[in-house]
């Protein structure tokens, strides 16, 4: 099965970007009067054109996601490694290859999305692989804006600096993790998740408890962070207790609201249904609105898995021992070790990604029969 791919405008773009950059070649200022500079800016541009006409030729959809792919991201390679030695010398011919690289990449991820996968690994594969584009061309323009147009370091090191650091910083790394993440995150989450749950099927027992607690969730979500934690940190200590405090207030009243949202969400014919068969108000909780009200329970996990980090990290900006990741955001900051400021942050991403990653995963798992799971599998 073949397909024409001359309907897309961004291999006609990625040439026309080419073109403007010989015209306005040399890529670099110290290539001005350099022969063997301009000769590296045409070897570019021809393979941008091969690979933007390349993927204009009726073929496989997988072919000419395959050149794509391959194509845009050697242009890649080779912009970022000129750029050693030219820090700061950048020019518009070298922002505009770069462009055309970009604009090529695009078009893979385009194609790529336009695969049908006739497997579930495939399919997966391919979930994972487009936005591993994007966040990948998003390191790459960071990379060349900051090493091309010569950034102050302080102001915006580039990735390729943050990645050295993270390479050098394993021990301290995980050793902040360790503080944070395993000891304060994961105490208060399951702490604070746990009591706003059972505070939910309590208020949903008892109307004088949900007319009361509601209206409190409300003015306590409110409540700034910053207010919070140092109080925390007077009643419990420097230790990773005073983090779990915070992180507890955090999520407790999220799934509070979102639980009592939920066990209203089943319907009143099923509730009839089930009193028709005599069932119990445990029977009818726990076979008909805790199983309805999955889904707003997730959603206050997944609300709950970020705010938890969050907190605990900031939390440690207002007293902690010499380990942690607010701890170590907060001193190498007024070293000016952006670096690592960064390395810190890169790590709190991660995290936070696959903590949110695994609870959508179980999500999926337990809610297989919602409407929106359902609609949503291929």
């Amino acid at each position: 099965m073949t397909r024409r791919t001359t309907d897309s405008w961004q291999g006609a773009a990625a040439i026309l970007l080419g073109l403007l950059a010989m015209i306005s070649i040399p890529p670099f200022e110290s290539d001005a009067t350099s022969i063997p500079g301009r000769g590296w800016s045409v070897a570019v541009f021809l393979l941008i054109f091969a690979t933007a006409i390349a993927s204009l030729i009726p073929m496989r959809r997988l072919v000419a996601a395959i050149i794509l792919f391959a194509g845009a991201h050697l242009i890649a390679w080779l912009l970022i490694g000129s750029l050693s030695g030219n820090e700061g010398k950048a020019t518009v011919s070298f922002g505009l290859l770069l462009a055309a690289g970009w604009v090529l990449a695009w078009r893979a991820a385009t194609v790529l999305s336009s695969l049908k996968a006739r497997t579930k690994f495939a399919d997966y594969a391919l979930r994972l692989l487009i936005p591993a584009i994007f966040g990948a061309w998003i390191l790459i323009l960071w990379e060349a804006a900051t090493r091309g147009a010569g950034i102050p370091f302080i102001l915006l090191p580039p990735p390729s600096a943050i990645g050295a650091r993270l390479a050098e910083s394993v021990g301290v790394l995980t050793a902040d993790v360790r503080q944070t993440v395993f000891k304060a995150v994961l105490a208060g989450y399951i702490l604070g998740c746990a009591g706003g749950f059972v505070a939910a099927i309590l208020a949903d027992r008892v109307p004088f408890l949900r007319r009361g607690l509601l209206p409190i969730g409300n003015m306590v979500s409110a409540l700034p962070i910053i207010g919070v934690a140092p109080i925390m940190v007077m009643w419990f200590g420097f230790d990773w207790q005073s983090k779990a405090a915070v992180v507890i207030i955090l999520t407790f009243f999220p799934m509070l609201v979102n639980t009592v949202a939920g066990l209203a969400a089943a319907g009143h014919m099923e509730r009839d249904l089930m009193r028709t068969y005599a069932s119990s108000d445990w029977q009818t909780l726990l076979k008909l609105r805790l199983p309805a009200a999955m889904p707003f329970i997730f959603n206050a996990l997944k609300i709950n898995s970020t705010l938890a980090l969050i907190g605990a990290i900031i939390a440690e900006f207002f007293g902690t021992p010499i380990v942690g990741m607010g701890f170590r955001i907060s001193t190498e900051i007024g070293r000016m070790n952006v670096d690592m400021v960064w390395a810190e942050i890169a790590v709190a991403a991660i995290i936070g990604s696959i903590f949110y990653g695994a609870i959508a995963l179980t999500e999926r798992t337990v809610t297989f029969w919602h409407p929106s799971v359902r609609g949503g599998q291929t």
